[in-house]
């Protein structure tokens, strides 16, 4: 057990340490008006309880990732508990506590306009349609992945949960936020919790082996090469792009600068808690490797999730858990679908006051919704993941590049979007949804684009640099 929680316990060491770190060289300034403040309209902008706001963030950015994730990335071994907390605290929480913060600088503006603001317009255009595409991704994802476990849990028809969740999708976009969400997300997460602490602890108190000795090895059974391939597979645990497309809802209901460490940040080291006790779950209840990928083949990560919680938690028990599971697709798919209405809205600067313009964009994207989950679930699910990462690596060139423009410390975002941005680049060049060349050669590749963004950036931070000392001139 001394992996699994010395593993929880840097989590949290990171957030007192590091976090402060990351919200000094961010230069917090409590006496500076929020955008919830000094913008609200009672539907998007409003200022919110700091708990609350922390409960909704962390369901917002908590959706099948963490889960799923982790029970794919457990056949590398105990690696993939060290990836989740290093990529967490390096990557993932500095990632969503940038994208929240500037987002508050920016007036709760979303991620096409953060990167734009700091990379130049031609990011600002891409991003526009990359960000609602992967959120229409992530909603068509966040719909179909909830309604297979529910039809294995009740047995009704996955056609009828699917139209059940999307309805629901549709009210919590276009009504205003305190009226859906910010009621029934406390309830969520007290199930949460449950879910995540009531498994673990039975798992220790029913006597279960923690990592037997074979699986400290890459055990992948289909010899999937663990570079790069975790680093996509466990993304939501330890870095996940989509995690900017949530912070700036959150943004604009966040009552004090002060507050953005415990609910951008903090909530990142939540989900990496939640995402090391399914890795662990998955590595120990299943014994060996070969146990566990059976189970994958016969139903994938969901079959595994059912498994797990009743043998742990008995019958009754069992179904709260998994029910815990199916509420964080649920919370994240239902915000995807709200943040692409107000990319649509900032990118067109179409008032959403008014709720007949809510409807103007919330039907055509639940449309495209609709006929994008006609396609093929794992299809989807692979683009979603190298999508996902990408946006993490550009999110972090971006607050990079803000530290950089501010005179601040910017290696603490320069890092890992170099290295993050590595892991997309060979990941795409290798996998057979990309160019489906050799691991040696995807991996030069890689490193050479990575190199080339590297060299542009430090080159632009230094043309930043000669403008503020000719201007400072007297």
């Amino acid at each position: 057990m001394i992996l699994f929680f010395a593993s929880v316990g840097f989590l949290l060491l990171g957030y007192f340490v590091y976090g402060a770190i990351v919200d000094r060289a961010f230069g917090v300034d409590p006496s500076r008006p929020t955008p919830a403040v000094t913008m609200e309209d009672g539907v998007d902008y409003m200022v919110m309880p700091t708990w609350k706001i922390f409960l909704i963030q962390l369901l917002n950015i908590a959706g099948l990732g963490p889960i799923y994730g982790p029970i794919l990335g457990a056949l590398y071994g105990p690696v993939a508990l060290i990836w989740i907390v290093f990529g967490c605290i390096f990557g993932g929480a500095v990632h969503d506590y940038f994208s929240g913060m500037l987002s508050v600088r920016y007036e709760g503006r979303g991620v096409p306009d953060i990167v734009g603001q700091n990379l130049g317009n031609a990011f600002k255009q891409f991003m526009r349609v990359f960000s609602i595409v992967l959120l229409i991704l992530v909603g068509v994802v966040f719909f179909l992945g909830p309604a297979e476990l529910l039809q294995s849990l009740t047995g009704i028809d996955r056609n009828v949960l699917i139209g059940a969740i999307i309805a629901y999708y549709f009210l919590a976009t276009i009504l205003p936020i305190d009226k859906i969400i910010g009621r029934i997300y406390p309830i969520f997460g007290a199930v949460l919790v449950f879910m995540a602490l009531g498994t673990i602890t039975m798992l220790i108190v029913k006597g279960y082996e923690f990592f037997p000795q074979k699986t400290f090895e890459n055990i992948n059974p289909e010899g999937l090469p663990l570079w790069p391939l975790m680093f996509i597979t466990i993304a939501c645990g330890a870095v996940s792009g989509f995690h900017a497309t949530q912070s700036p809802m959150m943004a604009r209901c966040l009552p004090n600068e002060k507050y953005g460490r415990s609910v951008f940040y903090g909530s990142m080291i939540a989900e990496g808690v939640i995402a090391l006790i399914w890795a662990t779950l998955a590595i120990s209840f299943f014994h060996t490797p070969e146990a566990l990928n059976g189970v994958l083949a016969k139903g994938g990560p969901g079959l595994v999730v059912n498994e797990v919680s009743i043998a742990l938690l008995g019958q009754v028990g069992g179904i709260f858990a998994i029910i815990g599971v199916v509420v964080l697709p649920i919370t994240s798919g239902d915000t995807a679908f709200r943040s692409a209405r107000l990319i649509v809205a900032d990118m067109l600067d179409f008032s959403q006051k008014e709720q007949g313009k809510r409807l103007v964009i919330a039907v055509p994207l639940f449309a495209i919704g609709f006929l994008i989950s006609l396609s093929d679930f794992g299809l989807i699910w692979r683009y979603f993941g190298w999508a996902n990462q990408t946006l993490a690596a550009v999110v972090l060139w971006t607050a990079a590049m803000y530290l950089a423009r501010v005179g601040k410390t910017h290696w603490i975002a320069t890092v890992p979007a170099v290295f993050m941005t590595a892991v997309v680049v060979s990941f795409i060049v290798n996998s057979p949804i990309g160019f489906n060349l050799s691991i040696n050669v995807a991996t030069i590749i890689g490193i050479a684009v990575t190199i080339v963004c590297t060299v542009a950036f430090f080159v632009k931070v230094r043309r930043l640099s000669v403008r503020t000392s000719e201007v400072a001139r007297p």
